[in-house]
């Protein structure tokens, strides 16, 4: 009796610690478990690399210090720095004494001279579209060619009366003429020498007076913006206006400008529609009064449709074959006008002309100050749109050429040429796409040229101006829409964008039917806050996948769209194709409990409940060689009952490889789900690794302790996947090892009842 309590006192003890009875092989078993938790590379097999990079020293940042150095080098005034800063300003001063005439000056006076006589009807035409008088789109159209080529960058850009600005322009416009009750009526006819008389007139100033105070007023304010998104280095602005959603935007403003002009291709006089449903109401009316239709007006519209857009096609096709393009359009405009004033057509048909053109230059006026809180919002579109098409076809030209574009410089040039020009009598502009187009097809090298199309804008304002009195309006609003070709080109290339990407399509079509249907105002908001939800909704459900490796090499890529890929044995690699935060947190956890088919919570709650019956049945079948063997009984259950550590996991895996490589950034959120995920999946005896990480995710990683105070977030954190799955498969042998050498190293428990029973 006295053997058999000894026996089983020693067996309680050596059970509860196991360490007691393993002298022979705790220093083996030891060692492996020290090379698992500090994973140095002298203890590793040579089949395993473990990779250690020794960091930089992060520089002490001082935002003081910084502020500090940055105004001192604002402040030092010397002789170079003034000099560095005019040329910077005024980059003309850099590159005209430079400038070799042999070789660029033929080719910027022709160029010049091509895009000044094109310009001539277009400046015409876009003043009718801003609803001003022909001789502002002119005056437009001169003063920001001389200020472009002094402060410009770009080479090609051709700087004016851009359709799209001209619309919004109108739109403006005809608001605060409402506003200020002059009527409408007489709208289309209230040009220069023709403007009707305010019902409620504002001191001396006329309808077309207050239409210009507007027009002046809103550029001074769009070129204050644009001023200062440059000075404030605000370019980046620019990049929130994808490609998708501009050629949307100008797609719907191209049918709004089309409808818009309708009424003076057929002639007629309808009412002016403004806001929500302006597109649709205008074309009801359009069908409404369609028999009033003014057949002269009719008959020359279709006339020069015919002419200018196949004549335009063919020089779009062979534009590479013509030394020059056929300036079609200032030749119909021409034609157009002899034959209008020959055979007297304002006065048998009661066809609407352009009316007296003056000449020369008018005082310089200053903004109307009282207008500013009024404009203000309808300024800011107008603004963005202006420089986001300068600065893109600036950067387009300048890629194509080998040449630097500087975003800011660009936006304060573009800026001053609305702001300069409002004080004489111009409206807002931008980088004109046709025109730009033209000059770069036909020879420009630097903005010389646009010296020599000021030169012919020139001469019209002194001399020509006159003379196109007898100038149907029907002939401009052809001249109008037949340069909106482009814009309406982007319909052929939905097909093909929607093949490319389905998620750009529809932020094109949002845009445009934004753009048309409602006004073109809310169209660009609209289409802003679509595409940014739609980056938010592309990061929000990023794509994700289980990684398969590559036979005989080291690479591993996505199971679901490669064949031939091998999975590694217990070990599953997940991939995230997004930066890790709180708006994709509870996706990113339910799509790796998805994929790789364990959710650990779930697990783990299972296991709860199994053990708690187990105990429960325990419990309730005692008797009476239970109650006297319990203690027996428990160190039997202990010994059968391996260490966690060693203990093969109860699912299908022991590791788990999140493949960080598409991750840019971890916010709070996201590591606060890593460590949480790490926890759970270690309770069900999952390791967790992370490959791939960029150097920030590793520093938030090790500042945040995601693996515990254990691991401080680099230990468990490989710099490829691989090198991630080799420590996986050398951690699981070794775990393996130690359960073996423990199992040996215990008794037999059959053994242990049979020496009791004796």
């Amino acid at each position: 009796m006295y053997m058999t309590a000894t026996l089983h006192g020693c067996l309680l003890s050596c059970l509860s610690s196991p360490g007691a009875m393993e002298d022979t092989s705790s220093q083996k078993s030891g060692q492996s478990k020290d090379a698992l938790g500090s994973l140095m590379p002298e203890e590793t097999p040579a089949n395993f690399i473990r990779v250690k990079l020794e960091e930089y020293e992060p520089t002490d940042f001082s935002t003081k210090e910084l502020i500090l150095k940055k105004a001192k080098e604002v402040c030092t005034c010397d002789h170079q720095t003034i000099i560095t800063f005019f040329c910077r300003l005024f980059p003309v001063l850099d590159w005209l004494p430079r400038y070799n005439i042999k070789t660029q000056l033929l080719g910027d006076v022709v160029s010049g001279l091509l895009v000044g006589i094109v310009a001539i009807p277009q400046s015409i035409s876009y003043s009718l579209l801003a609803n001003q008088d022909p001789i502002y789109g002119i005056y437009t159209n001169f003063f920001c060619n001389i200020i472009y080529v002094a402060m410009a960058t770009s080479r090609h850009n051709f700087v004016g009366s851009f359709g799209v600005l001209c619309l919004m322009i109108g739109q403006s416009v005809n608001r605060h003429l409402q506003l200020a009750g002059y009527s409408n009526d007489n709208a289309e006819s209230s040009l220069a020498g023709n403007s009707t008389s305010s019902s409620n007139v504002t001191g001396a100033c006329d309808r077309s007076c207050y239409a210009i105070t507007v027009a002046l007023s809103l550029s001074f304010l769009v070129g204050l913006y644009q001023i200062l998104l440059g000075v404030l280095q605000l370019g980046f602005v620019a990049v929130y206006l994808s490609e998708p959603l501009l050629g949307g935007f100008v797609t719907g403003s191209s049918l709004t400008i089309i409808t818009s002009q309708m009424k003076c291709l057929l002639g007629l006089k309808i009412p002016h529609h403004e806001g929500v449903g302006s597109f649709i109401l205008t074309w009801v009316d359009l069908f409404r009064y369609i028999q009033n239709t003014n057949i002269c007006d009719l008959v020359t519209s279709l006339v020069a449709l015919a002419i200018i857009v196949p004549v335009k096609e063919i020089n779009d096709r062979y534009k590479e074959k013509m030394k020059a393009p056929l300036p079609v359009e200032l030749l119909v405009v021409i034609v157009a006008t002899v034959i209008s004033h020959y055979f007297n057509f304002e006065e048998r048909y009661k066809s609407a002309v352009c009316g007296d053109i003056p000449t020369g230059f008018r005082k310089p006026t200053l903004p109307d100050i009282n207008l500013f809180s009024s404009l203000a919002v309808d300024a800011l579109p107008i603004a963005v749109i202006g420089f986001a098409m300068t600065v893109s076809l600036a950067e387009i030209f300048g890629k194509k050429h080998g040449y630097a574009v500087r975003a800011n410089q660009e936006m304060i040039a573009i800026g001053m040429c609305n702001l300069i020009p409002s004080f004489f009598y111009c409206f807002a502009s931008s980088a004109a796409l046709t025109k730009t187009l033209l000059k770069e097809s036909t020879g420009t090298q630097t903005q010389v040229s646009g010296l020599v199309t000021s030169l012919v804008l020139l001469l019209v304002l002194l001399w020509i101006a006159p003379l196109f009195y007898s100038l149907q309006t029907s002939i401009l609003g052809v001249v109008t829409i037949a340069n909106l070709r482009g814009g309406l080109r982007k319909f052929r290339d939905t097909p093909s964008m929607w093949r490319l990407s389905k998620l750009d399509t529809v932020v094109w079509w949002t845009t445009m039917l934004s753009s048309t249907l409602i006004t073109t105002e809310i169209g660009l908001l609209v289409g802003v806050c679509f595409a940014l939800l739609c980056i938010i909704f592309r990061t929000q459900r990023p794509r994700a996948t289980l990684l398969g490796k590559v036979s005989n090499t080291e690479i591993y890529e996505d199971q679901s769209t490669y064949k031939q890929l091998s999975t590694i044995v217990n070990i599953k690699i997940f991939r995230f194709e997004s930066s890790l935060y709180y708006a994709n947190k509870d996706y990113f956890k339910a799509v790796l409990y998805q994929k790789t088919g364990v959710n650990p919570v779930l697990l783990a709650a299972k296991h709860q409940r199994v053990e708690a019956q187990a105990n429960a049945d325990t419990a309730n079948s005692k008797s009476f060689f239970g109650t006297r063997f319990g203690c027996l009984k428990q160190a039997k259950k202990r010994a059968e009952k391996p260490p966690v550590d060693a203990c093969p996991p109860s699912v299908d895996m022991h590791t788990l490889i999140l493949d960080c490589g598409a991750m840019q950034f971890i916010d709070t959120g996201g590591l606060s789900v890593l460590k949480e995920m790490h926890h759970d999946y270690k309770e069900v005896g999952v390791q967790v690794l992370l490959a791939n990480c960029n150097p920030s995710i590793r520093h938030r990683l090790r500042e945040g302790g995601w693996a515990g105070e254990t691991d401080s977030g680099g230990q468990l954190a490989f710099h490829s996947v691989h090198n991630a799955v080799q420590f996986a498969e050398r951690r699981y042998h070794v775990q393996q090892e130690e359960s073996k050498e423990k199992k040996e190293a215990l008794p037999d428990p059959e053994d242990l009842n049979f020496q009791v029973s004796l």
